[in-house]
């Protein structure tokens, strides 16, 4: 008999809080769209107040809720506490604590973060039990929820850690207690909350903050900011080994081959006196970066042979909107292809996704940006110089949504045929009168710009297209006797 997640014993042991009647649940969920039978619904006050929810969440199936006081009319089990945000922090520590073989891992840096998470995780489930960070659940509530929902069984575990303003990493850090912490890169990044990019390498250092004694820092050797995160690291945990990833004779873990034919890319890396190599499925150098960080961090202290986590690693691809790419069939006839790397946007990974987006066949390229969020007063400076990185992507069209994106269009008004509206929306149907048979499309930018949700409407307008030429058979999609 497979052991619950959780029993109403165990969560008022964690959290101190009243049960109204046993229960016992399989999952957590803070969502009642997404969650399953079975779940603990926990009823946070973000946005929403999740109490509001509650009878929502056991017609849902939820087996118990996770509430702060009585609600009315629901005969479900409960389980009363003062503070909900309070009592899942408490889960966390309690699931952490309990996952006594536990190895931890978390991942923190600008840009790569979730990318090099779902590498770990990818190397973590060939070698036992695993566990990781849905999504980007990296924040103050992402990070509880994460270790909330871990077993008592799992081997090998990886969270994501975010921030925005400082102060944000040190107790998720704290929280997780990792034996491995690594940072990706640092790069120009809620620099509204930060004040200075040095800020952002300060705040980003603090997820050693956590790290157990005897643990493992990874860090990246060519960044400008590595030895000031070092430094802060070795305060941290002093008696911690030092590693570091990057191009680099000294780098711990050096990639010495990148190719790719446009659509994969096979990436060779000596990490620790080992050469592997491995093949995934995107593109773009910087991946070069992310897979050299990914192998060490899942196999340093975790006992994960080298072996292992590069067979593991073969066709890796990247989380949605992350630069994955697609084909989408065209109303017109033909179709093109859609590079949806629109989850989120910062200046470094703008130049990263339009340096690999040259690399991409088509026939035609063409670029569809979103403002970049959170760069502070180097807005307008940072959006302009992304002039050259469009150019150099062999774009001839650019659809640009946004104040912040302003100062790019008159830069290459003249140059490249470019369109610019305030809102992403605005663009949608100049953009799908653009598209032609063998195209391929760039879509990027901040989450908050609007550019995924215009990557989901060109799904739409694809599918419903798609569905509409099966419907009228090959025959009448090809103009047969009675087409006028």
């Amino acid at each position: 008999m497979t052991r619950p997640l959780w029993t109403s014993d165990e969560i008022r042991e964690a959290t101190g809080g009243k049960v109204t009647a046993p229960f016992e649940v399989t999952g957590v969920s803070i969502d009642t769209r997404t969650m399953e039978p079975g779940d603990l619904f926990v009823a946070l006050k973000d946005q929403r107040d999740g109490h509001d929810f509650v009878a929502n969440a056991f017609e849902a199936g939820a087996s118990a809720a996770l509430v702060s006081r009585e609600i009315e009319g629901v005969e479900g089990p409960l389980i009363i506490v003062d503070d909900v945000m309070d009592a899942i922090e408490a889960m966390g520590v309690f699931a952490r604590d309990r996952a006594t073989g536990c190895h931890r891992v978390a991942v923190t840096g600008s840009v790569g973060k979730t990318s090099v998470k779902e590498m770990i995780a990818r190397m973590f489930r060939a070698g036992g039990h695993a566990h990781w960070s849905v999504k980007s659940f990296n924040n103050h509530w992402g990070v509880p929820l994460t270790l909330a929902r871990m077993p008592a069984e799992t081997e090998y575990a990886v969270f994501e850690i975010g921030m925005s303003t400082p102060g944000e990493i040190a107790p998720r850090s704290q929280m997780v207690q990792p034996h491995t912490a690594l940072v990706t890169k640092i790069a120009p990044a809620h620099l509204e909350g930060m004040g200075s990019i040095e800020g952002v390498a300060r705040e980003k250092a603090d997820i050693f903050a956590g790290l157990q004694p005897g643990g493992a820092i990874i860090l990246p050797h060519e960044d400008a900011f590595c030895a000031l995160m070092k430094e802060i690291a070795l305060r941290h945990q002093p008696g911690a080994e030092v590693y570091t990833f990057g191009r680099s004779e000294d780098a711990s873990a050096r990639v010495e081959l990148y190719r790719t034919d446009g659509d994969r890319s096979v990436i060779g890396v000596k990490a620790l006196a080992t050469f592997w190599e491995a093949r995934i499925n995107t593109v773009g150098e910087h991946w070069a970066e992310n897979v050299a960080a990914a192998i060490l961090a899942a196999c340093v202290g975790s006992g994960i042979s080298f072996h292992i986590a590069e067979e593991a690693l073969w066709g890796y691809a990247p989380p949605p909107g992350r630069g994955t790419s697609e084909e989408l069939p065209l109303p017109c006839g033909g179709s093109m292809i859609l590079v949806d790397d629109a989850y989120n946007a910062n200046p470094e990974s703008m130049r990263a996704a339009l340096s690999s987006f040259a690399a991409r066949p088509g026939d035609r390229h063409i670029v569809a940006l979103g403002e970049m969020l959170e760069v502070g007063s180097a807005s307008e400076t940072e959006h302009c110089s992304l002039a050259d990185p469009v150019l150099e992507s062999g774009a001839t069209l650019a659809f640009l949504a946004g104040e912040g994106m302003k100062p790019l269009a008159d830069s290459l008004e003249g140059r490249i045929e470019t369109h610019w509206a305030v809102k992403a929306k605005e663009l949608e149907t100049v953009v799908k009168n653009s598209l032609t048979n063998g195209d391929l499309l760039l879509i990027k930018g901040s989450n908050a710009s609007g550019m995924g949700q215009l990557a989901d409407r060109l799904r739409q307008w694809s599918k419903a297209a798609d569905e509409q030429v099966m419907d009228r058979g090959p025959e009448g999609a090809a103009g047969g006797a009675d087409a006028v």
